[in-house]
């Protein structure tokens, strides 16, 4: 089973299903792109579901007989994905992603892919934190928790919190900002250069560009905490999780 799904989620796969069925594909480059991508999630997927299938859980190590896995196995298994998931997205948008880009993008167009970027980014870490939080809100039920599985909720709904900030005010705000900032910046022909030293220079002696800058800033760097305070949550409950890996 694993092996032709694996197949027909293949491009080969593809390929033939599209010559069978064409009707269900459609020639756009937008379609195959979709495609590709479900491609490569089925993929995972399925490797998800070997391991699951293989793990000492579902066939004990002393034992040939089939177990069902656990309601808690389950609940483990979406907690530390969606955790990790989220812990990876941040320190990639946070601390990598964004600084090379901003180093080797025009800065209207560095801005133009941050401003598509940021609201799926921020959904996406704000669904993990939601999954993480309801996982381990159910396996430790607040009333019977320990102190510091308590503290370790806290954490994870904080991260929740900074992520739904950003997302639904400081986001918005600093794309508006930044389109605004860009319409200025375009009328006295900067922003297609790499870096600020334009933007500074011509804020000197532009009143209405460093007002801008000025909101800008603010906003931004409001929105910008609020993720390094989401992030610094997240890494907070690491240490908690390492402590409860049995390697």
């Amino acid at each position: 089973l694993v092996y032709i799904t694996l197949f027909f989620f293949s491009p080969i796969g593809s390929v033939l299903l599209q010559f069978q069925f064409p009707s269900i594909h459609k020639s756009t480059e937008e379609t195959e792109r979709e495609m590709a991508w479900l491609t490569r999630f089925l993929t995972a997927v399925v490797f998800l579901a070997m391991g699951v299938v293989f793990s000492p859980e579902t066939f004990g190590s002393n034992s040939k007989t089939f177990n069902a896995p656990k309601l808690s196995m389950y609940l483990k298994l979406a907690h530390l994905l969606s955790y990790s998931t989220a812990w990876g997205a941040s320190l990639w948008v946070t601390f990598i992603g964004g600084i090379i880009m901003f180093k080797n993008l025009p800065r209207h167009q560095f801005g133009n892919l941050q401003s598509k970027m940021f609201p799926a980014y921020f959904s996406m870490v704000g669904i993990c934190c939601a999954t993480s939080v309801a996982a381990f809100a159910y396996l430790h039920p607040w009333k019977s928790a320990e102190t510091s599985e308590r503290y370790q909720l806290g954490f994870l709904i904080s991260a929740f919190a900074f992520n739904l900030a950003n997302l639904f005010v400081f986001t918005p705000m600093t794309i508006e900002l930044m389109k605004q900032r860009h319409k200025v910046e375009r009328e006295s022909n900067i922003g297609e250069e790499v870096g600020w030293s334009k933007n500074v220079e011509v804020a000197k002696v532009n009143p209405k560009l460093a007002a801008m800058n000025k909101k800008f800033g603010m906003i931004h760097g409001l929105s910008s905490l609020a993720n390094i305070l989401a992030f610094g949550s997240l890494a907070m409950h690491s240490w908690y999780l390492a402590g409860k890996l049995n390697l």
